[in-house]
């Protein structure tokens, strides 16, 4: 028998109840497992009759163990017929166990809120259809150009961006020297940012074996707080100076860099293809952003806390991925950031309550419109996983279902499903992308503008610039 209540919104509070029949049983299956490690004066190990275990211990000594055996089931049972969809880990309260009786608990869990769907057939969007233009082309080729540059040594010629420096250098505070501060045949690309601010802009314009006085600040919130907020002196050598060299954009620069094109005009047309292939994906994906996101806010729906956390949560370890990938992690990113990892957290925030809201609209639509993922769409995925893997399909279907990653599947395919359906019914209004560019534009000089009356109102300053990294 099962009671149930609202306590909040997406809160409910369950009264259950599992017949003495079960409880007696799952008693008498406890009994069997207990006695297995009792050993008392005058019995075998494990052959202790259950009045005399009870007698000696109290009949207590086997509730834990039927609890075991009856609240999980009975909570998930109650839960399907009930049609709750819980949302976080369960809080249980025992009222009643005894032999005889009916086991009675409690249970307080948040659930899944009731979501208000808008008219999600039928949602407008604008949305700006691009085209792969010939400075696409020529921005992606100079690209390739750079990547493949070789470092030139060049004798007669003034240092500038991009060029990479042979240095030696001895950095003194206060005519002192500090640590880290010397170097020698130290390589540095000007106008990569890898020193102090400052130090490589006064770099500019040297030749080789030419020496400079450099005069830099180290940031007021540097690493190293020895040195933050201290103006250095370095006395600079410019040893050698290399440039980079880009190769002739020519069929023989085609043939070093792949074997699949033999002429210029082949590989600028699988460039061509690929590029036109990228944006539409990206094209895809954004167009289905915006129609999400039109729905997830034309319904109605108290977003829950905890679901928030978990797209936070999920954020934040994904971020994470990425800096430690650059040598960092959140804590040190935490001591660089203005306003620490509470800022980060804030800002990032308002993305997860964004992406929390979206999820309880998509699965509010695909249980409405009754979508499901067949069999024969997972088993269709198996497959194509499978080959790509070059691997056995029965396999590689016992290891996803040993790891649950089967239902992510199904979930997977639901998500598409709902996600096509969104998009069929879409008023989608194409507007030229010079216009969208305007429009944005527009906006963003009105935020602006309304944050610069807000600064001046409250006697704000300009913030510091952030942190460069520090040097070497």
């Amino acid at each position: 028998m099962y009671r149930w209540e609202k306590i909040d919104n997406n809160k409910v509070r369950m009264e259950i109840e599992i017949p003495d029949t079960e409880v007696n049983a799952a008693l008498d299956q406890a009994y069997r497992k207990v006695v297995k490690g009792i050993n008392l004066p005058g019995f075998r190990k494990g052959k202790v009759p259950r009045r005399v275990l009870e007698s000696r211990f109290g009949p207590e000594i086997l509730y834990e163990e039927a609890l075991e055996i009856l609240v999980n089931p009975g909570y998930s049972k109650a839960v399907k017929e009930c049609q709750l969809e819980p949302i976080d880990q369960p809080e249980f309260e025992l009222v009643q166990i005894e032999k005889d009786k009916p086991l009675i608990f409690k249970v307080t869990v948040d659930v899944k809120p009731e979501v208000e769907l808008c008219d999600y057939k039928g949602i407008t969007v604008e949305h700006v259809r691009e085209e792969v233009t010939p400075e696409d082309m020529e921005r992606y080729l100079e690209s390739l150009l750079e990547q493949h540059a070789r470092l030139v040594t060049v004798e007669d010629a003034e240092l500038q961006e991009k060029d990479l420096a042979v240095l030696d250098f001895e950095g003194k505070i206060d005519g002192n020297p500090f640590e880290g501060g010397v170097s020698e045949n130290y390589s540095l690309e000007i106008g990569s940012h890898t020193f102090i601010p400052g130090f490589e802009e006064q770099l500019l314009g040297a030749r080789k074996d030419e020496k400079r006085e450099v005069k830099a600040t180290f940031p007021e919130d540097y690493f190293r707080e020895e040195l933050a907020g201290k103006e250095a002196v370095f006395e600079v050598l410019i040893k050698e100076i290399k440039r980079p060299q880009l190769p002739e954009l020519n069929d023989d620069f085609v043939q070093e860099l792949t074997e699949e094109f033999s002429t210029l005009e082949e590989f600028k047309a699988d460039v061509e293809q690929k590029l036109k292939t990228s944006l539409e994906h990206r094209q895809k994906v954004a167009l289905e952003s915006k129609i999400i996101e039109k729905a997830a806010e034309n319904s109605k729906v108290d977003v829950p806390e905890v679901l928030i956390e978990r797209e936070l949560e999920a954020s934040l370890a994904e971020f994470e991925y990425y800096l430690r990938m650059q040598g960092l992690d959140l804590e040190r990113y935490g001591e660089l950031l203005e306003g620490g990892l509470e800022e980060l957290k804030k800002e990032r925030r308002v993305d997860a309550t964004k992406h929390a809201r979206a999820n309880l609209v998509l699965d509010a639509i695909i249980k409405q419109e009754g979508i499901t993922a067949s069999e024969e769409e997972i088993e269709k995925q198996i497959r194509e996983i499978a080959d790509r893997q070059e691997v056995d399909v029965a396999g590689i279907k016992e290891q996803f279902s040993k790891q649950g990653r089967l239902d992510i599947m199904a979930h997977e395919i639901r998500y598409r499903k709902v996600i096509d359906l969104l998009v069929k019914h879409a008023n989608v209004i194409e507007v030229e992308k010079a216009a969208a560019e305007e429009e944005a534009t527009d906006e963003k000089d009105t935020v602006a503008a309304r944050e610069t009356e807000a600064d001046a109102q409250a006697g704000a300053f300009p913030a510091e610039n952030s942190p460069e990294k520090p040097e070497a």
